[in-house]
C-alpha cells in the first residue's frame, strides 16, 4: 500500500516519502519545495500562502503515489 499525503505533513515530510513528489508540488504552483521555511510549513498552510487549492493538490500528490504502484 503507498503511502498517503495528508494536509497535516510538512513539505519536508511529503519530500522524504517520494523525492519525485517535488514536481508535483512544483507543477500545483508551489515553488518552495527548497526553502527552508518549507520543512517546518504543512500543505495546507503553505498551500494556503500560495493561494493553492488543498484538495486538488492533495489529489495530485496521492495520485502520483498510487500510479507508483501499478
Amino acid at each position: 500500500m503507498a503511502a498517503k499525503i495528508t494536509k497535516d505533513m510538512t513539505i519536508g515530510e511529503i519530500l522524504q516519502v517520494n523525492q519525485g513528489l517535488a514536481p508535483v508540488l512544483m507543477a500545483g504552483g508551489m515553488h518552495c519545495v527548497g526553502c527552508p521555511s518549507s520543512q517546518m510549513e504543512t500543505l495546507e498552510e503553505a498551500a494556503m500562502v500560495h493561494g493553492i487549492e488543498l484538495d486538488v493538490l492533495l489529489a495530485r500528490l496521492n495520485a502520483f503515489l498510487e500510479a507508483l504502484e501499478k
